[in-house]
């Protein structure tokens, strides 16, 4: 029986050949960061009870656990991906006025 492949299978199987062979060094360095990245640490913070309430809304209106949206936060943070939505709206409104 053949199995039939979708979209993204027959994507890998078409660039299957572009891949290359790792050193063990390499697989080894690549492994230790694989594995500190899926480590987790519980933390305990200070909150105050208002930003708790709030970040719990939003959580739900993003239909996360609130402890993951603090995880998220804080890894966009330190990633420098964190996007401040009324500066961006300021400047393009700043730029289109300009115009």
């Amino acid at each position: 029986m053949k199995t039939k492949l979708d979209k993204y299978e027959q994507g890998i199987e078409r660039s299957a050949a572009s891949y290359k062979l790792v050193s063990k060094k390499e697989r080894a360095e690549i492994e230790g960061v694989l594995e500190r990245i899926r480590k987790t640490r519980n933390v305990n913070i200070r909150i105050s009870e208002a930003v708790l309430e709030e970040l719990k809304k939003r959580s739900q209106e993003e239909g996360i656990p609130y402890q993951t949206l603090i995880s998220s936060v804080l890894h966009k943070f330190v990633t420098n991906r964190l996007v401040d939505e009324k500066a961006i709206r300021r400047s393009l409104q700043l730029l289109s006025s300009n115009r």
